[in-house]
């Protein structure tokens, strides 16, 4: 046996754990500096114990070499060296398995104990170093060197101040802990001496043995002291949270067992007024199961999460979880749907009193009731309505729902970005539930609603997921029969709802999404269609929304198109909409002060509630400077005219492109000027010009950017006005994209585009021959006054445009 330490002999110190607390025997600081270390000192290792100088502690002595050392030194009233082993399962340690730093003592009593043991009092005098082993028989002799103590001066405060807090937190440790006796706290307040203090506080501390063996090496006392107070603090940090943690197990346990009784006792008192909430809340789960119309694969699911749902404690959270569950299955739809209305003719109606104009829409739809009226059931088609905002295509969606005696919902996907949104979170988590698809669903409260999915085109992503990707499920005719929701944890079948997706920019959708879906442009209105709609609809939703009758104020043809024209630029309605909105909210204003109004309103009454013109008419520029053409451009707002502007300077044949263009813009004005170069002969004009000549071409409104190659032809015939100082055909303004080759290629927006020549009393258009079907697609009445110009090449496009004569004043090239 080693030396070990006897628990019963001494007081606990620490949070219980800590293998002794010494005996108290407080020694004078300066008796311990003034004890002399001999040369030589007999050496008793110690497992697991650091003997620190004046501190007496009881040890239990097993080892031969030990029980001869303490006996006979006892007798010889001598001195030994206590050295800690720093291998604790070494029986016979040598001088590499002890630290080098010790404490010499002096042995107070031997005791022989009831179990044959032998314990050792002994009391630690002075630190001393380890020099070598001398001799190991009859017991180890080692060479030592006593160590100096280094204390700070009597008068030093701060000192001072560092042993009051080592005093203070060392009560508190003993003050927090149940397992240490009051007599520890009366031995702590009657030592005196500093150093033994700092001593036996250390020996005493519940950390390692390294630890102490460091404070113990540790010459400085103040240094000693301030190690000492930083393990102290983290002891009593460790007392007050070990506290804290009892105390919240044992509030948690016994609001545990408050909570269990309590349900014993509402079960109690429930049986005997005759049920349980929870179970009646089971029963009527049950009965409106009963009355659903689903497979059984379903009613399979829903039985089996019913009886879970049974199991559970109703007071745990995961209760609330299953109950919302069952009732999101038990409110979605599942195979019930309306009966559609196959009245043709009716649907046509109802479509055309809507809306004015969107025939392409109309025709799909007419198409489709069709077929499942004469075949009586088919898949449903997906259709996305593009085009500039205000032109009804949301509003579009009601009248279809409408039309079929469908219900409707729409859902905005503007700034979604969370792939859960579409497919649901799984149920496993706190607040989960089923995607919005299935929401949607379960609100239009039939699996064949009118479904409008708005805005597709500002579907976002990030690192949430692709909410893009999860739409291809839904919008894919031979996937969404089997749409699965991550929160239903079941297939739903989509493929009786009628998906209409709306977008004003095509580019922005997933390319496979686009793929998946009938894309059906819908343009801008002209002026005609927008005072139909006007007449027919805002006009009247207007005055009922502000509680004067229909017939109360009419307008005239001529005052829609002089607020259409000089207070609004758009290609829908909804400009219009407000102006006509601020037009009736004056009315009832005057109205309410009783003030005399005629009831068909004139230009002046308009002029006088609208103010000034918000918008100038856009006009044709004239022929009578070289190198100014009028293109055509189309913008989110609509179609407009636009001029692009050609200047030469003296120079080296430089090329200078400014208006705030595009990348795609400055290379057709590129291929544009290097046409004219490969083509120089035929347009009698001298190669020498290009060399000598600067070019400047200038497109006018600086502060706004354009891109896009639709202004290609305009630019070629910039350029060719220029150089050759003929005039522009009057009253003529052109689109389309050129190659280097000379072809005129086709370009979008036509009809918004005409429209914007119509409002600029522009005669003549140039269009690439491909886009005279989109001409063919416009109603005549609309292309009145209008003539079109169809080619194909670059050489036709300037035959037409410009003319044989010169400007006045020309510029002479020479």
């Amino acid at each position: 046996m080693g030396i070990k330490i006897d628990s019963s002999d001494f007081l606990n110190f620490g949070n219980g754990d800590t293998e002794f607390v010494p005996i108290i025997a407080d020694a004078i600081d300066e008796d311990i500096d003034l004890t002399e270390v001999p040369e030589h000192l007999p050496i008793l290792p110690l497992r697991n114990t650091v003997l620190f100088p004046g501190v007496v502690i009881p040890i239990t002595v097993g080892r031969e070499k030990s029980i001869k050392l303490v006996r006979e030194i006892y007798k010889r009233k001598g001195m030994i060296g206590v050295l800690a082993q720093n291998d604790n399962e070494i029986d016979e340690p040598g001088i590499e398995n002890l630290y080098r730093v010790g404490t010499m003592a002096q042995i107070i009593k031997i005791l022989q104990m009831p179990d044959d043991t032998t314990s050792v009092i002994i009391q630690g005098k002075r630190r001393f170093q380890l020099e070598e082993i001398v001799s190991d028989e009859p017991y180890l002799l080692g060479r030592v060197k006593g160590l100096e103590e280094v204390k700070p001066l009597r008068e030093s405060e701060e000192f001072d101040a560092i042993v009051g807090s080592i005093k203070d937190l060392a009560l508190k440790i003993n003050q927090s802990s149940s397992n240490i006796p009051q007599e520890a706290s009366f031995a702590l307040k009657n030592i005196e001496g500093a150093g033994f203090l700092v001593n036996y506080i250390g020996s005493n501390i519940d950390i390692g043995l390294k630890e102490k063996q460091e404070l113990l090496e540790m010459n400085d006392l103040k240094d000693r002291s301030i190690r000492l107070l930083e393990y102290l603090s983290m002891e009593l940090q460790k007392q007050k949270l070990k506290k804290d943690i009892q105390e919240k197990v044992k509030h948690d346990l016994d609001q545990q067992q408050r909570e269990y009784l309590l349900n014993q006792q509402m079960k109690t008192i429930q049986d005997e007024l005759g049920g349980s909430p929870i179970d009646q809340e089971v029963l009527d789960l049950k009965e409106k199961a009963s009355k659903k119309q689903w497979s059984k694969a379903i009613a399979k699911v829903f039985n089996k999460e019913l009886e879970k749902l049974g199991r559970i404690n109703p007071s745990s959270a995961e209760y609330s979880v299953q109950v919302n569950y069952l009732e999101t299955i038990l409110d979605l739809p599942w195979d019930y749907s309306t009966r559609d209305n196959f009245n043709l003719k009716r649907a046509e109606k109802i479509l055309n009193q809507d809306h004015t104009g969107l025939d392409q829409v109309k025709e799909r739809i007419l198409e489709h009731l069709a077929v499942l009226k004469l075949k009586g059931d088919m898949k449903a088609p997906i259709l996305c309505l593009y085009g500039p905002p205000g032109v009804g295509k949301t509003s579009l969606g009601k009248s279809v729902a409408r039309a079929i005696d469908r219900n409707y919902v729409r859902m905005s996907l503007g700034g979604l970005k969370d792939e859960s949104e579409i497919r649901g979170h799984r149920k496993t988590y706190i607040g989960a539930m089923p995607g919005r698809i299935v929401q949607y669903i379960k609100r239009a409260q039939s699996s064949n609603p009118v479904f409008i999915l708005d805005e597709i085109d500002k579907v976002g992503s990030d690192f949430r997921g692709d909410p893009s990707s999860a739409l291809l499920e839904v919008l894919d005719p031979e996937q969404n029969s089997s749409f699965y929701d991550n929160y239903l944890e079941m297939e739903y079948d989509l493929s009786k709802v009628l998906f209409i997706a709306t977008a004003n920019q095509i580019s922005s959708i997933h390319p496979a999404l686009r793929d998946r879906m009938e894309m059906i442009e819908i343009s801008g209105y002209v002026v005609e269609e927008k005072v139909d709609i006007a007449r027919k609809h805002l006009i009247k939703k207007q005055l009922k929304e502000h509680g004067l009758e229909a017939k109360r104020f009419s307008f005239s043809k001529e005052v829609l198109e002089y607020i259409i024209e000089n207070h609004t630029r758009e290609s829908g309605v909804r400009q219009l909409d407000k102006k006509i909105a601020k037009v009736v909210r004056q009315l009832t204003k005057r109205v309410a002060f009783g003030e005399d109004l005629p009831k068909r309103l004139n230009l002046a009454i308009i002029r006088e509630l609208l103010g000034a013109p918000e918008v100038f008419k856009e006009s044709y520029q004239g022929n009578d400077f070289a190198g100014v053409v009028t293109g055509l451009a189309w913008t989110e707002t609509g179609g407009q005219i636009l001029f692009v502007e050609s200047s030469l300077s003296k120079g080296k044949g430089t090329l200078t492109l400014t208006g705030n263009l595009g990348d795609v813009m400055k290379e057709s004005a590129v291929l544009a000027l290097e046409y004219l170069k490969s083509h120089a002969e035929k347009l009698n004009l001298n190669l020498d010009v290009f060399e000598k000549w600067n070019v400047h071409v200038h497109v006018p409104a600086g502060a706004i950017p354009k891109d896009g190659p639709s202004a290609g032809v305009t630019m070629v015939t910039s350029l060719a006005s220029m150089f050759t100082q003929r005039k522009v055909r009057k009253n003529l303004a052109m689109t389309g994209e050129i190659t280097l080759r000379g072809r005129v290629m086709p370009v979008g927006g036509i009809k918004e585009k005409i429209l914007a020549a119509k409002r600029a009393s522009i005669k003549e258009i140039i269009l690439s021959e491909e886009n005279r079907k989109e001409i063919d697609e416009i109603k005549s009445d609309y292309l009145g006054g209008l003539r079109f110009h169809y080619v194909r090449t670059i050489k036709e496009v300037l035959d037409v445009a410009l003319l044989k004569q010169k400007v006045d004043d020309p510029l002479k090239l020479d």
